[in-house]
């Protein structure tokens, strides 16, 4: 996939691709920090036709969305011919019993079978994740087992 890479003077940096659809998506990084998505006309890409200002939060949360699929997606693929085996990802509510937490402490491998594989965590991957790593509110975990394993996961995550 092609990424243009625009400087905008003063402004900020663009960087879009063309999308097989036909479609210019792209995100504007202002010089101040702030973040917009944006949809650009397939033929011209100054001519925006669609500009959605993120906070940090969203550009984080959207980052961790689309990765986390990615990776779901991967996987999926990976374990399409394991009868039995399933991915699925978890977010870390700011409910949870094991929110600010080691992992370990919700031992989701021994209660379940079901290893946690990822984290993405602020657009970056936490792969392999050891029973040390805390976890943290808006946490997209991403997991691989049995459908009910992974059902009891989610309960254990969502209620201890």
């Amino acid at each position: 996939m092609n990424v243009d890479e625009t400087d905008l003077p003063g402004f900020g940096v663009r960087k879009d691709f063309m999308t097989h659809s036909g479609r210019r998506l792209g995100v504007v990084t202002h010089r101040d920090g702030g973040t917009e998505l944006i949809v650009s006309a397939w033929d011209d890409p100054d001519t925006c036709q669609a500009s959605i200002p993120l906070t940090a939060d969203e550009a984080t949360t959207l980052g961790n969305l689309l990765g986390g699929q990615r990776i779901v997606m991967q996987l999926t693929e990976e374990h399409r011919e394991v009868p039995g085996i399933s991915t699925r990802q978890f977010h870390v509510a700011a409910e949870s019993p094991y929110r600010d937490l080691p992992m370990g402490k919700a031992a989701v491998r021994t209660r379940t079978n079901v290893s946690i594989v990822a984290i993405m965590r602020e657009g970056e991957v936490l792969a392999a994740p050891g029973p040390d790593v805390v976890l943290r509110t808006g946490d997209l975990i991403v997991a691989v087992g049995t459908e009910e394993g992974l059902d009891r996961a989610a309960q254990i995550l969502r209620n201890g």
